[in-house]
Parts: C-alpha cells; sequence; structure tokens
C-alpha cells in the first residue's frame, strides 16, 4: 500500500503510517463519508481484514482537528482481524471554531455506523487528543464498549495550561513580556538551545500560577464577546425590523457577529528544556518546535494561535473545556486500556499515572512503553500487540 504508508509523511503529522508499519498481509480499505444528525459531514477510511475475513469488532479513531483515517493503529489493527475506522471531525485541520461538544456528535455518529455494519463490539482509541475527545464522548453518549488511550494528555485546555506563555503582558503585542515570569530568560535559568536549563522550584510555582491566570484572562475575554452578541441579540429581537430597520439591523450585526482571539506564544513549558522538571525518558525540546522551543513559541502558526471565543472555551481552556479528563474519566466505565510511551515530550510520566488512577471502570490495564516516542515510531508494532492482546481477551474478533 505504497500510497497510504509512504515514506514522506506531512510535517506535523507524526501519526501518519511509516513503511515499518506496513502489515504483512492484505487488508481492504474504503472511504466512508458521513452526514451527522444536525448536518455535518465526516469522512474518514475503513480499514478491514482481508477480503472474505468477517471482523466482528470496530475500533474508532478520531481528533478534535488530526486526520486519523490514516493514523498508523489502522492498518496494523486490520491485519490483527479488527476493523479501523480512523476518521476527522468536522473541524479537520482547522479547530479554530471546534467545539469539542460537537465532535462528540461526529464520534457517535461514527460509533453508530460501524453498528448499522453489524459490529458486535465497538471501542473508542484516542490518541494525544484524541484521547480527551473519545473520554468526553463516552461519557456523554455511552457509545463504546471499550476505552483505550495512547499518549493521551489530559485534555487539550490542560495541555494549554502547561505550555503557554505566562509572560505575555500585552494580549495584542506578542513580544510584550514580564520579564520575572519569562522562561526565555537568562535570568530565570534559561540558556540557548542546545544547552540544558534549570529552573528554580519558587519561580516554577509562580510561572505555573501565570500561566492559569493567563488563560482566566483569555477565558474573561471570550465569555465578554459571547455576553455581548447574545445581548445584542435580545435587543434585536425586541424590535420591529419593519418599523426600525435601521435599529434592529444594528444589533442584529453585533448579534451574530464573532469576535477571534489571537493567542501567542504557545510553547512554554519549562519541563521542555529542564528535564529535572518531573523525570521521565524524554529528550529535550517538543515536537512541536524546530527543534528549539524559542522559536516555535515566538514562531508562526502555534497550538491555538486564533480562536473564535466559543472555540477556546471549549478547546483550549483549562478552567472551561468539557474535555478534561480528569473529570471524564471517572464516567469512563468500560473496560479500559491505557499506554505510555515514557520518552513522550508532551505528556509526563505522573499524568499519565493519575489517567488511569482516574479511570472509573473495573477493568483498567496500564502499560508503559519504555523509552518511546509520543508517536511510537519503532515501537508501534510492540505497543498494537498490547492493544490486540488486550482486545481479544474482552471482544470477538474475525
Amino acid at each position: 500500500m505504497p500510497d497510504a504508508l509512504g515514506a514522506h509523511r506531512p510535517f506535523g503529522l507524526g501519526y501518519w503510517p511509516l513503511p515499518e508499519d506496513e502489515p504483512k498481509v492484505p487488508i481492504g480499505r474504503e472511504p466512508v463519508r458521513l452526514v451527522t444528525p444536525d448536518g455535518a459531514l465526516v469522512r474518514g477510511i475503513l480499514w478491514t481484514p482481508a477480503a472474505g475475513v468477517r471482523w466482528k469488532t470496530a475500533v474508532v479513531l478520531s481528533h478534535p482537528r488530526g486526520d486519523f483515517s490514516v493514523h498508523y493503529a489502522c492498518p496494523l489493527l486490520a491485519a490483527a482481524g479488527y476493523a479501523a475506522f480512523g476518521f476527522g471531525t468536522r473541524y479537520m485541520n482547522n479547530d479554530t471554531d471546534c467545539l469539542h461538544e460537537s465532535c462528540v456528535v461526529d464520534v457517535a455518529t461514527a460509533v453508530a455506523e460501524m453498528r448499522r455494519r453489524k459490529a458486535q463490539a465497538v471501542v473508542l482509541l484516542g490518541n494525544s487528543g484524541g484521547g480527551s475527545l473519545m473520554a468526553l464522548a463516552q461519557k456523554e453518549t455511552r457509545c463504546g464498549d471499550g476505552w483505550i488511550g495512547i499518549a493521551a494528555h489530559p485534555g487539550e485546555g490542560v495541555f494549554m495550561s502547561q505550555v503557554i506563555d505566562p509572560s505575555v503582558a500585552d494580549e495584542s503585542d506578542p513580544h510584550s513580556v514580564v520579564r520575572e515570569l519569562d522562561m526565555y530568560d537568562p535570568e530565570n535559568g534559561w540558556r540557548p538551545w542546545p544547552e540544558p536549563c534549570r529552573y528554580e522550584r519558587g519561580w516554577l510555582s509562580r510561572y505555573r500560577a501565570a500561566q492559569l491566570a493567563r488563560i482566566a484572562r483569555l477565558d474573561a475575554m471570550a465569555k465578554d464577546s459571547i455576553e455581548q452578541a447574545q445581548q445584542a441579540g435580545a435587543r434585536a429581537r425586541a424590535l420591529d425590523k419593519a418599523s426600525d430597520a435601521r435599529a434592529w439591523r444594528s444589533w442584529r450585526q453585533r448579534a451574530v457577529h464573532t469576535r477571534y482571539l489571537t493567542i501567542y506564544r504557545t510553547l512554554a513549558d519549562p519541563a521542555y528544556l529542564d528535564l529535572t522538571i518531573d523525570p521521565d525518558d524524554r529528550p529535550m525540546g517538543s515536537l512541536f518546535a524546530f527543534p528549539d522551543p524559542l522559536d516555535a513559541n515566538y514562531g508562526r502558526g502555534g497550538l491555538g494561535r486564533v480562536m473564535t471565543a466559543r472555540g477556546w472555551l471549549s478547546t483550549w481552556s483549562a478552567l472551561s473545556s468539557p474535555a478534561r479528563l480528569a473529570e471524564t474519566m471517572p464516567h469512563v466505565t468500560v473496560p479500559t486500556l491505557i499506554l505510555h510511551p515514557t520518552a513522550d515530550t508532551e505528556i509526563r510520566l505522573r499524568q499519565a499515572r493519575e489517567i488511569r488512577d482516574r479511570a472509573g471502570s473495573e477493568d483498567v490495564t496500564y502499560h508503559e512503553i519504555k523509552a518511546a516516542p509520543h508517536y511510537l515510531e519503532g515501537r508501534r508494532q510492540e505497543a498494537m500487540e498490547v492493544v490486540t492482546r488486550w482486545m481479544e481477551r474482552r471482544f470477538p474478533r474475525a
């Protein structure tokens, strides 16, 4: 399958299959397009065992913005005798207005399609930010018979709270800085890449508190924008647009207005450069950096760079997003498997174990893949063997 498993993958798509992920047996692929109950279009690929082999359990994979139709797990799961439906939500490749509540509808629609195709069991698999999405979907809809998290972080908003730069002094000025809160200031322990850095723990505690304070300020901006639009809508509805068209038009335009937040500097986790913070097997740096986190923090692009007010609150706010595993995992009561690669630059070993401890199921399996990176390059066959062994003890195979 050279067209799906090419040696070159797009920048940023670390989950893309690599040549070594190619299964040794023939498998099937079918493009699938679904319309959700609220009218959104989602697309994916259904990977299945070889022709003539009837699968009984389907694995559904997705991510709030990633195209998991080409996730490395799909061909490996299909080769093991399972159907794997990887798909992109309605916000694929653009989470500017991403509402996790709508992503849940997309997941439930995908699961319903697998059941329509006579799946006897459906397992939700979340990798990275897909983990918090799949846990929220399970909590809200009870749509899965099992839940798997691979390198799942505690939620996109919680993740933002550890990487957002608290030293931004003015949200309209990407270069404004509060020096005592700047992890890239030599006086605070920073050294130019690739020198390791050391941050004093008292300073780090103040830094973490300032990160949450910045998120609270952004939340306040977002909520104020939404409230203003709602108030304008009420004013417009109180008017007779036929007799007072100019006033109605003025309030109506304010009611439908959407404020966009430009959120600068979102790659500033001191743990990227100081490996004594939450020690594990990770190297210095971040999978979002190239390679210096300083460049990525100030460079173009970045996590949550431009968001609508409601998209920020639903997806990237640690204080407002509903997709926080600390709150959703106690409601995931189906059989649960958690795989954590201990060399992950983004997810700390401590966090993976906290996710395990919050799980509400009586059947929880936790497995660490030593020295593996976030997307498990070089260790994917091993990881999928863990997954398939776990699944075959609980769910029917082909």
